[in-house]
């Protein structure tokens, strides 16, 4: 049995006694929220492992408290799933760019979201497990902690930035293509549009600062992080 908690926000009742109904009987904790202000509340009191958020609410709809969840400390690496009744990419990439790590839209499978949240919990227990710090072209990355620095200044990621920047950094100077990023960062097979990496590296760069130009466009293939300009 599992022993991780989640915390579902959901304002639509047959869908969220659904989502907890599954969820309950595979094992995990879960709590429940109906809207966005309790949703907050109970992500602040409880600390969840995972928060699975309905993006189309009344009052604070879920950017607004991913995007909340996000600028806390203390909140801002649980990781989110986002649910939306839409598919199209301007509401996937924005969810994504405020830091969301994975995506399902509805109508969904409950095998199917059990899946990914499977897959989001498995990586951020790998990033927790091996302990190592990495440092390249002046940006240190502690696995473990799961912090990067730049000077001694900490520098807040998303986790799927996290996890591109530690996967250029594993291999400073290999090209990675976008399948590639994809593969590393969520698993093979993975429905995921090419255009939402190039959104998450343009983000990274932009929050690396002068260090995102370490990051290089190899035209036609993909991404490098170079160890010197």
């Amino acid at each position: 049995m599992s022993h991780e908690t989640i915390l579902i926000i959901e304002d639509e009742k047959d869908i969220l006694e659904l989502i907890a109904f599954n969820l309950e009987c595979t094992g995990y904790k879960v709590f429940k929220a109906s809207n966005g202000e309790d949703g907050l509340k109970i992500a602040n009191s409880e600390m969840p492992d995972i928060i699975i958020l309905d993006l189309m609410m009344p009052g604070i709809d879920g950017f607004d408290v991913c995007r909340k969840l996000k600028q806390e400390k203390l909140t801002r690496n649980i990781p989110i799933i986002m649910l939306t009744a839409r598919g199209e990419d301007t509401d996937i990439v924005s969810g994504l760019e405020l830091g969301a790590e994975d995506y399902v839209t509805k109508p969904f499978s409950p095998k199917i979201l059990i899946a990914r949240i499977r897959a989001v919990l498995r990586r951020s227990s790998d990033v927790k497990e091996i302990g190592e710090k990495l440092n390249v072209a002046g940006i240190s990355l502690d696995i473990s902690r799961h912090l990067v620095e730049i000077d001694s200044e900490e520098i807040e990621l998303s986790s799927t930035e996290f996890d591109i920047l530690k996967t250029l950094m594993l291999s400073p100077g290999w090209v990675f293509s976008r399948n590639q990023i994809i593969d590393a960062v969520k698993g093979s097979n993975y429905p995921v549009t090419q255009r939402s990496v190039d959104v998450q590296i343009l983000g990274l760069r932009k929050k690396l600062g002068d260090k995102g130009l370490y990051i290089e466009t190899v035209r036609g293939v993909g991404y490098r992080l170079k160890e010197s300009l």
